[in-house]
């Protein structure tokens, strides 16, 4: 009698517990959805258009903060060099707003886009380069060879200073097929305009 009383106890201490959490975790699932704080949409959309360097050439710690900025204090969008003119063309279309020009006191435009690379015979493994890369693109540990992770590296160069050896190189990306565009046709006037031909030219050929 004793060992059933004992067994019908732990049940209804257990038929207890699961009712309990049934109803502590319907509320929490309705107060997630009743007081869930929206993002701004165009927070995430111009987060999207910048390029994800997380370099702070932009006077931010990263992309989101930069994003968040524009919204909300009214930031200009012409402050990111790793993105360049095609960003600032795209945010501003996004804006409905002029494209600038990029502010060089944040940096210029590069022509080539780089990636970091370290001469490991040369690295002492100071772990500096592992701390300074915003995206953990470098592996290593201390007193032991570092290397960079290619395909992950932004080529913000943000290694580079800290490395007390200078061995941190910033390397041209070879470009593939996927980069490769057709060059802008030359419009008619353009055409017209190249030095050589005139329009008596143009007409003695029809003549002829």
């Amino acid at each position: 009698m004793t060992d059933m009383s004992a067994l019908e106890l732990l049940l209804t201490a257990v038929i207890a517990l699961v009712l309990l959490s049934a109803i502590f975790g319907a509320i929490l699932g309705f107060a997630a959805i009743r007081f869930k704080v929206e993002g701004n949409p165009l927070v995430d959309q111009i987060d999207a258009l910048l390029p994800q360097t997380q370099c702070g050439q932009c006077g931010h710690p990263g992309c989101r903060p930069y994003a968040q900025a524009i919204i909300d204090e009214g930031e200009a969008i012409n402050h990111c060099p790793p993105g360049g003119q095609a960003t600032i063309n795209a945010l501003a279309n996004l804006l409905d707003i002029p494209a600038p020009e990029l502010d060089e006191e944040h940096g210029e435009e590069a022509e080539v886009k780089t990636v970091a690379y370290i001469r490991e015979a040369e690295c002492i493994g100071c772990t500096k380069c592992i701390v300074a890369c915003p995206v953990d693109a470098i592996l290593g540990a201390a007193k032991l060879m570092h290397t960079v992770i290619a395909v992950e590296c932004t080529g913000c160069d943000l290694c580079v200073e800290p490395c007390p050896v200078d061995c941190i190189d910033m390397l041209p990306v070879p470009g593939e097929l996927a980069d490769w565009h057709w060059s802008t046709p030359r419009s008619s006037v353009e055409l017209l305009k190249k030095p050589g031909i005139i329009a008596t030219d143009r007409h003695g050929d029809v003549a002829a």
